[in-house]
């Protein structure tokens, strides 16, 4: 059964098929910096992580534009790309994007309060009136983030930074000749984009601000279920009256935005200022996964276009907070810019958006103390393995509950994997040994029908638990179908938190040696010394119940873990 994944646009369970079934495009809305991401902002990313890696898998197979079934046993090639969003936005973005505090202002102001109180790093040396600086510390700690958490955009990233580009570096220049400008130019030209104001392109009367026409594009609203009419009466609370002066349309959104007082600011055609927050996303998809249509060294005048309903690219994805109107605006101005002259394509052949993360059951608040970064709970002695597990075994279309008990059951899980996948190899071949071929055979087609199922990853984790606990001796064949799972998963090879040692004990998978379970393994010690058996299998029953798992080791000391 090929892959079947739930479209956003469409409202259906449907096959993905690619442009290219042996080399897809696939982007991903990334984070904003200007803080530092939490863990529901990273559930999002690594849902999308989980889909790319699937995709990669030998064990996946998808659907042609013949209506065939392609499979790769060599794997298939995924380009993805996670832009950066750098610009100092507006804090009303969700209302137009032209009012409200500048967010690099409002994160400079937090930087320098951190300063002044020395809770920033000691080594830290960075401007808070510097908005480049700014974006460039949290935009690095993002990075640093997702890379520990096997993120692998990020971490290809580090050959080929086109993969993870700054809206700052896709602005374009005076004239409208490439990058944003250049694409704004050219929806001015093909009549879906027009400017007001005064006309000044050196700014002296104000410059022009530059707006979508959402009535040029007859599919708007088609993502995200808002109609015109509706938008028009300002549903959603997303219209606001002081953003309206000069619109044509109510919906009509920000392109261009002229203000020679903002932070972060550059030349355009219609005087200095900043680029709206959509049209970002369109110009870095395009100039890494669709240069064709951007032209020569990404200009965005073009050099081709599509026929309408041709997708640009084969997967578009983002958190569900990111459907209107960022990913519907998003629609409108690609297809509208590089599709033909109406523009009525979809973008992307799938709209994939993972839904919220609760954290104990309640929305996630630094008031409630209930408010994580991925960097919070690393320093809390939290392994990246762990994290990444239970950030991704909720169903994506699903709300996560986090927990502190699920990132314990994550890291047993975990820590069951490796030694399975560390075990030496035994049992003889797995050839000759006919229930143990079947297991793994099973093994690979349950995990594989599972992740075809929309992704369906709790079946994918059962299939992997119930093949690790049938093979007490895995083969080296065993061990290899396991690493091919976890090519998907991607928990095994991430970093593990440095051992920490008492005289006593080793403590495993970032556990901290507490007190209470040192005294109790001094004590089951003496009881072994003196051939008191009872009571020191008494002492591992309480450690159990306090949640820890020991195992004697060579040298007399005791390897403590989650149980």
């Amino acid at each position: 059964m090929p892959l079947r994944l739930y479209n956003t646009l469409t409202k259906s369970l449907q096959p993905l098929v690619p442009i290219d079934p042996a080399n897809l495009t696939f982007y991903t809305c990334g984070p904003t910096v200007y803080d530092d991401a939490h863990i529901g902002n990273f559930r999002s990313f690594l849902a999308a992580d989980l889909l790319r890696r699937w995709l990669e898998s030998p064990l996946c197979e998808l659907t042609t534009r013949e209506g065939t079934a392609h499979r790769a046993p060599a794997g298939r090639r995924v380009t993805h790309v996670m832009n950066i969003t750098d610009v100092g936005h507006m804090t009303d973005d969700a209302a137009g994007g032209e009012h409200g505090e500048d967010r690099m202002a409002v994160a400079g102001q937090r930087l320098l309060e951190a300063k002044k109180s020395g809770r920033l790093p000691a080594n830290v040396e960075i401007d808070p009136r510097n908005p480049h600086q700014i974006a460039a510390f949290y935009a690095d700690r993002f990075v640093e983030d997702a890379r520990r958490l096997g993120l692998k955009v990020a971490l290809e990233a580090q050959h080929d930074p086109t993969l993870m580009p700054r809206a700052t570096a896709n602005i374009g220049d005076a004239a409208g000749t490439r990058g944003m400008t250049g694409m704004i130019r050219r929806l001015i030209e093909r009549g879906h984009a027009y400017a007001v104001g005064p006309g000044d392109p050196g700014g002296g009367g104000g410059g022009q601000t530059v707006y979508f026409a959402v009535t040029t594009f007859d599919a708007y609203g088609a993502l995200s279920g808002n109609t015109l009419d509706r938008l028009r009466e300002g549903a959603g609370g997303r219209i606001s009256e002081q953003n309206q002066s000069g619109k044509r349309h109510p919906a009509d959104f920000l392109l261009w935005k002229s203000d020679p007082s903002h932070l972060m600011k550059w030349p355009s055609p219609w005087g200095e200022g900043y680029p709206g927050w959509h049209i970002e996303c369109s110009v870095m998809s395009a100039a890494r996964l669709r240069p064709d249509l951007l032209g020569p060294g990404g200009e965005g005048g073009g050099v081709g276009e599509l026929p309408d309903g041709q997708p640009i690219i084969d997967v578009h994805s983002g958190g569900e907070d990111n459907i209107f109107p960022h990913h519907e605006c998003e629609i409108a101005q690609s297809c509208a810019a590089f599709n033909s002259p109406r523009g009525s394509g979809p973008y992307a052949a799938m709209w994939f958006h993972p839904r919220f993360l609760l954290v104990e059951g309640d929305k996630m608040s630094k008031s409630k103390g209930n408010f994580f970064t991925a960097r919070d709970l690393f320093e809390k002695g939290v392994e990246p393995a762990a994290l990444r597990l239970e950030l991704i075994r909720t169903h994506y279309r699903s709300n996560a509950n986090f927990t502190m008990q699920g990132l314990t059951d994550s890291q047993r899980l975990v820590d069951r994997w490796r030694r399975f996948a560390e075990a030496a190899p035994g049992g003889g071949a797995a050839t000759n040994d006919s229930a143990r071929s079947e297991a793994a055979q099973e093994a690979a087609r349950a995990f594989a029908d599972a992740m075809h199922d929309d992704l369906n990853i709790a079946g994918a984790i059962a299939a992997v638990n119930t093949f690790v606990g049938f093979t007490a001796s895995p083969t080296a064949e065993d061990i290899q179908l396991l690493r091919t799972i976890d090519a998907v998963l991607g928990v095994l090879d991430l970093e593990r938190p440095a051992q920490a040692q008492t005289d006593i004990g080793v403590f495993l998978g970032g556990l901290a040696p507490d007190p209470a379970v040192v005294a109790r393994l001094e004590d089951r010690a003496a009881a072994r010394r003196g051939k008191d058996f009872k009571r020191s299998d008494a002492i591992r029953d309480e450690l159990l119940a306090m949640g820890y798992a020991i195992k004697d080791a060579a040298g007399g000391k005791v390897e403590v873990s989650r149980a």
